[in-house]
């Protein structure tokens, strides 16, 4: 069984980036993200550090903006107008959840698209779909197709099922997968809370996703033997024993289901690890694009 870890795959994500960096910097160009953060959610609050952090130790432009939780839907889209608005700033991202007196659609439609770091706009998931390569993927989705190719696990021709049918991974990795290129070529299946028999239908994949949100959801009886296992799945659980009293697991049972495994993603370590780094990679093309360096 391998263990496919996410450090080592963001990394050479990372030394593109500065490859990158360094080509737009002697052209006079630095790339600008902006974070922006409604409310004090503390999950929210330590991943928009992480993104900053990350800008800083690249030598990006970094902007975290932090707004109150009762901040008026009027005065988030005016701040979204003016990072648009913005030539220094090249990507844009609002961190989810937002607080609920604001809609979140109506948040994502006012990004400007060629600032769409994160993936979500509908011009960008259109572009995808038609496998423009100036449209952004969402980060999870594009760390997962990275982090199979990386590992040499071929895709053309192999059945893909993705446990989870949200917009910010599995439609996304579906249409990903379903895609021409490296990381593509799959026939894809999209499962969910709603499906038949699941079992039946997970134990079919060469390539299993789980991205549905739910602790340990995957047991041995949904995988095959032999099969690729990629764990999306962060949730905290209650643990006495753990210094901070709960610790993180994924989607998938990992203990029950590695033995049966080619090959599969560790929670943490995993997947999470990819998804500020493929940030960090569509905010450099978004300034590449923008200035045509």
């Amino acid at each position: 069984m391998k263990l496919i870890e996410g450090k080592p795959i963001a990394e050479a994500v990372y030394a593109e980036c500065r490859t990158e960096l360094a080509q737009l910097q002697a052209a006079g160009h630095l790339p600008g993200l902006a974070v922006v953060l409604v409310g004090d959610d503390p999950a929210s609050k330590a991943y928009v550090a992480s993104k900053d952090d990350k800008c800083r130790e690249l030598g990006f432009h970094s902007l975290k903006i932090e707004r109150p939780a009762g901040i008026s839907r009027g005065e988030l889209l005016e701040t979204i107008a003016e990072l648009n608005a913005d030539p220094a700033i090249h990507g844009i991202l609002v961190q989810m959840p937002l607080p609920g007196h604001l809609d979140e659609d109506e948040v994502i439609l006012a990004i400007d698209p060629a600032k769409d770091v994160d993936g979500l706009h509908p011009i960008n998931l259109g572009k995808i779909a038609m496998e423009d390569p100036t449209g952004f993927a969402p980060c999870t989705p594009s760390g997962c197709q990275r982090m199979l190719v990386e590992s040499g696990i071929e895709t053309a021709g192999r059945h893909v099922v993705v446990v989870g049918r949200s917009l910010l991974v599995g439609k996304s990795l579906a249409l990903l997968m379903m895609g021409k290129g490296p990381g593509a070529n799959a026939t894809v299946t999209v499962a969910h809370s709603r499906t038949r028999d699941l079992p039946s239908i997970t134990r079919q994949a060469d390539i299993l996703v789980a991205a549905i949100g739910r602790p340990r959801f995957i047991g041995a009886d949904h995988v095959r033997d032999g099969a690729v296992v990629i764990d999306v799945g962060i949730n905290r659980i209650d643990d006495p024993s753990a210094r901070r009293g709960y610790r993180l697991v994924g989607d998938v049972d990992f203990d029950a289901v590695a033995p049966k495994c080619d090959a599969i993603t560790p929670v943490p370590g995993g997947v999470g690890v990819m998804t500020i780094a493929m940030l960090m990679r569509n905010t450099i093309r978004a300034c590449q694009m923008a200035t045509g360096a």
